[in-house]
């Protein structure tokens, strides 16, 4: 969904945001934006995106980052430079990178790419094939010095996550058996919430020891590790009417085992648009034939029913920083990832104990 313009990001109001982030552009990238247009995208609240229209009609992705490293801008240049279709080349700025530093966060400005979002849209199999075939280019890229070093590398750990999943499983069990304490919380979607996790039994304590364990069981041993995109969803993949895909957002690129990755296809992810074995197919077609991990495949699926359960979950107890609206949206979220054809499910299911 976009809304108008200027989304404020100062305490300055949502006029004078506008004027400094368009100076910002001209003065770091050369570009003069003629109007700006806030787009709502995705879960993470650290970035902001705008589409800013040139002078010349030209379009661009503009994009304030708080969070993370610029390794996902480098990873496009990267890979953009040596000739992956699919991945548009971020704009280089007055230093000679891909991004400017502004109010202690990342600048970037990418040629807007055309197309639908695949969550919006109907896949064809020619998109699916091309889906498969770019994703393999990527995880054939040869990773150079330079590049790696950059990147962040997987160590099969996820305490930050897990640290809030305990910490949420504690005070929502309370506030569901405790009246008093529910009483105190007054927000019918903190008590909703509370409902739903106390619902999943000892799914969610389940579901947290086993990640810990084939974290533990990787960390022990040697995983060949690819480029990844590390969030290929697709949400965040755009198709064409040519039949061409192309593959945004790359803020959690990293070295990883393909798995990560392909954790997405084998998974879905995304409870409210599984990936059928027919689109497994089509993918793989163009991916090309490999060998699954299924301890990997089983860890990734672990670990980001976690981070889908524990991220919108903070944001509903939240009650002071979202909207409720927001709150409302992280709600269904958390249910969809609890559903019975959910990502709990599916990631208890991987693996025997």
């Amino acid at each position: 969904m976009r809304v108008d313009v200027e989304d404020g990001f100062s305490d300055g109001g949502a006029a004078s945001a506008g004027d400094s982030l368009r100076v910002w552009v001209e003065q770091d990238f050369g570009v003069e934006i003629a109007t700006l247009t806030a787009v709502e995208h995705g879960a993470d609240d650290a970035s902001r995106l705008w589409r800013g229209v040139g002078a010349g009609g030209e379009s661009y992705a503009v994009k304030l980052s708080g969070g993370g490293t610029p390794a996902g801008l480098i990873v496009s240049v990267h890979l953009a430079e040596h000739g992956v279709a699919g991945v548009m080349h971020p704009l280089i700025g007055r230093h000679g990178r891909p991004w400017s530093d502004r109010e202690r966060r990342r600048l970037s400005v990418v040629p807007w790419v055309p197309g639908t979002r695949a969550l919006e849209g109907e896949m064809s199999p020619a998109h699916w094939w091309s889906y498969g075939a770019l994703l393999a280019k990527v995880h054939a890229t040869v990773a150079t010095d330079a590049l790696a070093t950059s990147l962040p590398r997987e160590d099969h750990t996820h305490e930050h996550v897990a640290s809030a999943a305990r910490t949420l499983d504690s005070s929502l069990r309370l506030t569901a058996e405790d009246p008093a304490a529910a009483g105190r919380m007054g927000d019918g979607l903190v008590r909703a919430l509370a409902q739903e996790w106390c619902a999943a039994g000892s799914r969610v304590s389940t579901l947290l020891d086993r990640a810990d364990r084939l974290g533990r069981d990787l960390q022990t041993g040697k995983s060949p590790t690819v480029v990844c995109h590390g969030d290929p969803h697709l949400g965040n993949v755009l198709i064409g009417q040519d039949e061409r895909v192309w593959l945004i957002d790359w803020d959690d690129a990293v070295l990883a085992p393909r798995e990560r990755d392909l954790m997405f296809i084998l998974g879905g992810v995304l409870a409210f648009a599984p990936v059928t074995r027919q689109q497994q197919s089509w993918f793989f077609e163009g991916y090309g034939p490999t060998d699954i991990d299924p301890i990997r495949l089983a860890y990734y699926r672990c670990a980001r029913a976690l981070e889908d359960l524990a991220y919108p979950a903070a944001q509903i107890v939240d009650v002071h920083r979202f909207t409720d609206r927001e709150r409302s949206d992280a709600l269904s979220i958390v249910r969809g990832v609890l559903s019975p054809t959910g990502l709990v499910n599916l990631a208890l299911a991987g693996v025997a104990e």
